[in-house]
């Protein structure tokens, strides 16, 4: 009876200890050991470099119009044609301008007419009043006629020389020489004085024109004080230009919000319309590293970069002052001290104290393996 008591217990026993093993939760995998991308500070100095998209434009550019109303007849030039000082642009229909004139030198004629009789009117009387054949005051009024046709041959040379001159405008001449860079108007249209025809870009020096953001204007107004700070390079290729900031917007555009600048690339051989790209070199300033992008993450609202302790092979998370950019590089302020070493790839999957492993190549791998 005893024994069959203690088997029971034992029974019970087992059954309550394969029970609670069931429910008890199994142990967490542990966390894999991942492999990074290691680099190591340097203490080399390192500087900046910003780039800005830009486009060759001339230094004065004009929309030519014509100074009088009509329709247009002719345009004798075409987009991209060069064109000389002197040179006919476009052509109105100067039917009603040349009848303005010749009714202008009609009312010449009669002006001229009216005071010869005028002058030789008051001539006459003058000689009547010295014989007291009429009064002063005839003689007077007389004269007050000869002055009047006097001003009123005055007032009608003015206007034929005005409607001359209006004629002489229903031909488009190019002030000075350049090259076509627009068309804005057609033949058979009818354009108001004034109204842009085509838009001519003056012979003479040439800008690279482009955008620059408002947190870079000091930047670009410092550099622009140093020889050799500010380049242009052409996407067509070829050796970079240098250039000088010649003008600087005081207000930023509406939309983009930023400043439009100019860069003088002087006499070189650049063409109108080319796209290139200026280069504004940052400052260079001692023992500040240059790290990829790929390195740089945030954490809690810092940037940060992940040191690695060579020792136990476990990283950290380090946070840093970055002063600018240099294409795929960011260019550090403070944080970091040269011999330290970060992690440059999977920066976005480390935690801190985490263990890893240096990445090794395939390649080398390969070899390390073909050698064991």
């Amino acid at each position: 009876m005893i024994l069959a008591s203690s088997r029971l217990l034992l029974c019970a026993a087992l059954a309550a200890l394969s029970i609670a093993a069931g429910c008890s939760r199994p142990e967490a995998a542990p966390e894999p050991v991942r492999a990074v991308r290691t680099m190591t500070i340097a203490s080399e100095s390192a500087s900046g470099v910003l780039e800005y998209a830009g486009e060759v434009k001339a230094r004065t550019e004009s929309r030519v119009g014509f100074r009088v109303g009509g329709k247009i007849v002719r345009r004798n030039v075409e987009l991209g044609d060069s064109v000389k000082a002197g040179q006919v642009l476009a052509q109105l229909d100067a039917q009603d301008l040349r009848l303005g004139q010749d009714a202008a030198r009609a009312a010449l004629a009669a002006a001229q007419i009216n005071l010869d009789q005028a002058t030789a009117d008051v001539k006459r009387f003058r000689e009547l009043e010295k014989q007291g054949f009429i009064s002063a005051a005839e003689l007077e009024r007389h004269e007050t006629s000869f002055k009047a046709a006097k001003a009123a041959l005055d007032q009608a040379r003015a206007q034929s020389s005005l409607q001359g001159n209006q004629a002489a405008y229903s031909a488009l001449l190019a002030d000075v020489p350049g090259v076509v860079t627009a068309v804005e108007a057609e033949p058979g249209m009818v354009v108001a004085a004034g109204t842009p025809v085509v838009r001519l870009a003056h012979d003479g020096p040439r800008d690279v024109v482009f955008a620059v953001p408002e947190d870079k204007v000091p930047l670009l107004r410092a550099a622009a004080a140093v020889q050799g700070a500010l380049q242009v390079q052409l996407w067509s290729g070829g050796a970079a230009l240098p250039a000088t900031l010649r003008e600087l917007s005081a207000s930023a555009d509406p939309v983009t919000r930023t400043f439009l600048a100019k860069a003088d690339v002087g006499s070189a051989e650049v063409r109108l319309g080319q796209t290139a790209t200026v280069l504004l070199a940052l400052p260079r300033t001692g023992g500040t590293p240059l790290l990829p992008l790929a390195a740089v993450a945030e954490s809690q609202g810092k940037t940060v970069v992940w040191l690695l302790d060579k020792t136990t092979l476990t990283v950290r998370p380090q946070p840093i002052a970055v002063s600018g950019a240099d294409g795929n590089s960011v260019v550090v302020a403070a944080g970091l001290a040269p011999g330290q070493t970060i992690v440059t790839a999977g920066v976005h999957l480390l935690t801190p104290g985490q263990k890893v492993k240096l990445y090794a190549e395939p390649a080398a791998a390969s070899a390390s393996g073909a050698a064991r």
